[in-house]
């Protein structure tokens, strides 16, 4: 499953959610029929709740969405928290330059001088801007994830190229 976003709390009383989208391009959810939702983004695939899709669109920087069979504020609620998901094969190819996080974690990290900065552990969205969690034994680095940092992704060699040195 590629986690997409979190449910933050209802929207209304008609059963609606207000939704965390994780990455730039919410809108295109809508076309997909189902979404998934778990307690955990660790959740195995085969436990994932399958839910089918009645409506969504945008409010603020996110998304607020509705679910079948979700009519009111108190059924609303009980999926605060959760994560959304789709199988890989429900979304759309990403565009040349854009990437699920779900493939950028575990990737290694190197300085433009090929020094290893360490691996992707996770990434967060600040609002400006997404960030690289880099994980090197007991040193974090957080690198935004920008062109004038990011200087090249290479999905096949799992490896990212970054402008940024080890000391910072």
């Amino acid at each position: 499953m590629i986690v997409l976003g979190r449910v933050i709390a209802p929207y209304g009383t008609k059963g609606w959610l207000n939704i965390q989208p994780f990455g730039d391009d919410p809108l295109s959810w809508g076309k997909m029929p189902h979404w998934w939702l778990a307690s955990n983004a660790e959740t195995p695939d085969d436990l994932w709740m399958r839910y089918a899709l009645h409506g969504c669109h945008t409010h603020g920087k996110g998304l607020v969405a509705c679910f079948e069979g979700i009519t009111d504020r108190t059924a609303a609620e009980s999926l605060s928290g959760r994560y959304v998901a789709a199988p890989r094969e429900s979304l759309p190819p990403p565009e040349e330059n854009e990437y699920y996080w779900s493939d950028l974690i575990g990737m290694s990290v190197r300085s433009e001088a090929g020094e290893p900065l360490g691996e992707v552990t996770k990434l967060l969205s600040t609002g400006a801007h997404d960030v690289l969690q880099v994980q090197d034994g007991d040193t974090e680095r957080l690198i935004p994830f920008v062109s004038a940092y990011v200087l090249d992704v290479d999905l096949v060699a799992r490896s990212i190229r970054t402008a940024w040195q080890k000391d910072w």
